[in-house]
């Protein structure tokens, strides 16, 4: 009768165990999730680094190296572009589909100087509550 406590107790114990673990899991991959676009963390790029929180809004200028973002509360965010920056639309886009008044979503690395050094944008982003508002072009 002992041995059957025992290895009830045992169970529950082990159970108890993975169900936190599990929990630890989940919190752990919160990071890298795209459900965190609403500024809730961080997100990683293509080679798994960790990139700094999105930015979202309407290009107002643009050039081969840099775009500037109008963002939803009115500011602006300079956003640089390196060679190896994404360009992503509903195919693979280039630095001169980057025009003023499109919409964008960027994903990069926050600079000491306040800019972001990006790793993708994505034009024309349909996500709810990121920037307010509805992608350009939408009706």
């Amino acid at each position: 009768m002992n041995s059957k406590i025992l290895v009830a107790i045992l169970i529950i114990v082990v159970g108890v165990g993975a169900f936190f673990g599990g929990i630890q899991y989940q919190k752990a991959q919160r990071s890298v999730r795209l459900g965190q676009f609403g500024g809730q963390g961080q997100f990683a790029n293509r080679a798994g680094q960790q990139s700094g929180r999105p930015v979202t809004g309407s290009i107002i200028s643009s050039d081969d190296t840099s775009v500037n973002v109008k963002l939803a509360d009115g500011s602006t965010k300079i956003v640089l572009l390196s060679g190896t920056t994404v360009v992503n639309k509903q195919t693979i886009g280039s630095k001169a589909d980057l025009k003023i008044g499109e919409r964008v979503l960027v994903i990069g690395k926050d600079n000491s100087d306040g800019s972001v050094t990006a790793d993708s944008v994505s034009l024309n982003p349909m996500l709810r509550g990121v920037g307010g508002g509805t992608p350009a072009g939408a009706k």
